[in-house]
């Protein structure tokens, strides 16, 4: 009787060590905290990231070892927030490195050509000036090296590439891979 209830206790040990070290290491979890990607996550929507497969980061340092592959186009993606590197969000992977990017009247074009999404939604149907701001027109765009143009789905709504510019590799924090729980948000929290 004691072996087996050594047996559990070090198989319980083990278990909640490695659940841990997966967690920490591999997959995170995460709550939608806005509604920059909405109508693909919306706000209270729980979602994990795979926080490995752009690479894992030698401790106190910027250097990415054990790359699996590279940030693609049209990847969803957890990111450090340039305006407030303490906060975490999500977008969409809209250009690469050495892409030129443009919006003309809500549309975007990358490298020239015309780049719809189905997930791309528009919230409100008039148009912002350029001059007042970027949201729906910007001037071409050259993706640096080492960075990515991202926006959110919800473009209307969204604080992105477009304000503050690209988004430096050394930010990316992984790729989102699955919505397990879409919670509402607000008073109500109902279950969407």
């Amino acid at each position: 009787m004691r072996t087996s209830i050594k047996l559990f206790a070090t198989s319980a040990i083990i278990v909640v060590i490695m659940g841990s070290a997966l967690r920490a290491c591999v997959v995170k979890p995460y709550v939608s905290p806005s509604y920059a990607m909405e109508d693909t996550i919306s706000p209270g929507d729980h979602f994990l990231v795979n926080t490995m497969v752009f690479g894992a980061r030698l401790p106190f340092t910027d250097i990415n070892i054990l790359e699996f592959r590279a940030p693609r186009r049209g990847d969803v993606i957890v990111f450090r927030y340039p305006p407030d590197p303490e906060k975490e969000m999500v977008s969409r992977i809209i250009g690469l490195p050495g892409d030129v990017v443009q919006a003309v009247d809500k549309k975007v074009y990358v490298n020239g050509r015309l780049h719809a999404l189905p997930a791309e939604t528009h919230k409100e149907s008039d148009l912002v000036p350029q001059e007042k701001n970027p949201r729906d027109t910007f001037k071409p765009v050259t993706v640096p090296a080492g960075s990515y143009f991202v926006m959110g789905d919800n473009r209307d709504r969204s604080y992105d590439s477009r304000f503050w510019g690209c988004l430096e590799r050394k930010a990316l924090r992984g790729l989102v891979f699955f919505k397990h729980w879409s919670g509402g948000s607000g008073k109500t929290g109902r279950i969407r």
